[in-house]
């Protein structure tokens, strides 16, 4: 089973009472923004670029809130998705893969639950509680 790593970014408004979101073309589904980790890329480098890709937005990531993993028997993959906290710090919001991104939108956190129920205990739980510090400590 082949091991795939996915980052996402979880981007809150100001009032945290919502969530930034992308609905993804290939699955017909919403999602935080984010995708699979590029070979000789660092998880913080594959959540920045994804966030960009996907919405056009600058973001700087804090810790891990959410780390959790499937193994997709049919497509032999074991993949583990790593969820971090950002803020965006520059950039315009816009589709920037329409052939993968069809809508951004900034969802009520009760929808964004009912379309995300993976998370145990639901977003707000994330939002509101403490993240794990997430270090690159580089190449040695």
């Amino acid at each position: 089973m082949k091991r795939v790593d996915i980052t996402y970014s979880l981007i809150t408004n100001n009032s945290k009472s919502k969530v930034l979101m992308v609905h993804n073309i290939d699955r017909d589904s919403w999602s935080l923004p984010g995708g699979a980790v590029e070979t000789n890329e660092t998880l913080e480098q594959a959540v920045i670029r994804e966030a960009k890709e996907e919405t056009g937005l600058d973001i700087k990531i804090f810790g891990l809130v959410a780390l959790n993993e499937c193994k997709f028997e049919k497509i032999s993959e074991h993949a583990i998705f790593f969820t971090f906290r950002a803020e965006i710090i520059g950039g315009n919001e816009e589709i920037v893969r329409p052939d993968e991104i069809s809508k951004i939108a900034w969802m009520d956190i009760h929808k964004a639950e009912k379309l995300m129920p993976y998370y145990k205990d639901g977003l707000r739980k994330l939002i509101e509680g403490n993240e794990i510090t997430y270090a690159n400590e580089g190449n040695k």
